[in-house]
């Protein structure tokens, strides 16, 4: 049987400072009157019933997912104790649902994703599925590109799967962010998706990958599953929790095992990474400016203006990103963007300060 896991743990430190600790990119209203996981959980819910939709999320976001999702069950929300990364919290996902089903197929979503064409999605996850459980592969899924991005990892296909009618491949290799030669080279080729973090399986075959390439986490993962139901579950994901050393599931698995495949997705999607992502959702103006604030300007140009309730003044000024949050104000060169995650780290050593991540 098929169940959604929906990733909701992060912080979206690029999206800083308007996405926080205490509240993250993914309940937001960043595109559209919904939150960005709003529309995950109502996108999924037109394949897999909300009975079998779970959500990993740290604790400190319960009281927001249950406001913004009050359909999910309790039951079915699974709480980290602190960030170990994705191969952990997906892992976590897979324990749980071995425990319930051990048949149990995985469509493992980031909560914070944004994709425009439903029917398409849908018959993608469904093609997934059905190859998943065939082949026992990993399946993620490739987005076909449509512009030389720079700020996404990509996917090479390799041997296409001509057993089926929809376009699956062996991943060939995975790529980190190339810079915007290697993105024209990529868009040109022809056989280069974007990394879009999105997978099918079935949860023991993630495990049996678990446990060959990282089997520190399979052992950690199994003492978890072994508390699952007992008095004592909470006090051991406490302390395995703390012994993990945290790794995506990129770099700990699907860089490595030879199960993988690559399912081509034609669908619009955008993860929203940055601040200049906004530019392909919101109009501009004559000027190239895209302003969500109170804003008063002279020769202001291709500027990015978010603000709340103050004015924000701009003279002279062109290709800025410029938030107004009421406690912060973010000035950021729209070209460094992609920078604003390391100043978070510069900012989070200073005490007086951290009460800003």
């Amino acid at each position: 049987m098929e169940y959604a896991v929906i990733m909701s743990g992060g912080v979206g430190s690029r999206f800083w400072p308007k996405s926080r600790k205490n509240r993250p990119k993914q309940f937001l209203r960043t595109v559209g009157a919904k939150t960005m996981i709003q529309t995950t959980v109502d996108r999924i819910s037109k394949i897999v019933p909300m009975d079998r939709i779970y959500i990993v999320t740290s604790g400190q976001y319960i009281d927001t997912l249950e406001t913004q999702i009050p359909e999910i069950l309790p039951e079915n929300i699974l709480i980290e104790p602190m960030n170990r990364d994705t191969a952990t919290c997906i892992g976590l996902a897979a324990v749980h649902l071995l425990k319930k089903d051990p048949d149990a197929t995985m469509i493992v979503l980031p909560s914070d994703h944004l994709i425009f064409d439903q029917d398409k999605f849908e018959e993608v996850i469904n093609d997934a599925v059905v190859v998943a459980r065939e082949t026992g592969c990993l399946m993620t899924m490739g987005i076909k590109p449509t512009r030389p991005e720079t700020a996404y990892g990509y996917i090479e296909a390799g041997k296409s799967i001509d057993t089926y009618d929809c376009p699956v491949y062996v991943a060939k290799r995975f790529i980190e962010k190339p810079n915007k030669v290697k993105a024209i080279e990529f868009l040109n080729k022809g056989t280069y998706l974007w990394n879009s973090g999105m997978f099918v399986w079935q949860a023991s075959v993630l495990m049996d990958e678990i446990k060959r390439f990282l089997p520190d986490l399979y052992s950690s993962l199994m003492k978890i599953s072994d508390a699952i139901g007992t008095k004592r579950e909470a006090k051991v994901l406490e302390e395995v929790y703390q012994e993990i050393d945290g790794i995506s599931i990129d770099y700990g698995i699907m860089e490595r095992s030879t199960r993988v495949y690559v399912i081509e997705a034609d669908f619009k999607w955008d993860d929203i990474g940055s601040w200049t992502a906004l530019e392909r959702f919101f109009e501009k103006d004559a000027n190239g400016n895209i302003v969500k604030a109170l804003n008063s300007k002279i020769d202001t140009r291709e500027c990015i203006i978010f603000g709340e309730d103050r004015l924000i003044a701009t003279i002279g000024v062109s290709n800025l990103i410029i938030v107004d949050t009421g406690d912060v104000v973010l000035v950021c060169d729209k070209s460094r963007d992609q920078d604003i995650k390391e100043l978070l780290k510069i900012i989070v050593e200073q005490q007086e300060l951290t009460k800003f991540i």
